[in-house]
């Protein structure tokens, strides 16, 4: 699925982004080698950070 259609960001992309240390999506944007264009895309990327972080937390304790 995408997360971001200007861009074409799928969800597999932010995921990977994230495991490499991506805390915010700017931080996404820069490791998929782009930038925000409409910016529709931020809530999700964010949402997505935020869960994939949580899950993070769980696993190390």
């Amino acid at each position: 699925m995408y997360v971001c259609n200007c861009n074409g960001i799928r969800e597999k992309a932010v995921h990977e982004a994230i495991a490499a240390g991506a805390g915010r999506p700017c931080d996404v944007f820069l490791a998929n080698k782009c930038r925000a264009q409409c910016g529709r895309c931020v809530p999700e990327m964010q949402e997505l950070i935020e869960r994939q972080t949580q899950q993070f937390k769980v696993a190390a304790e």
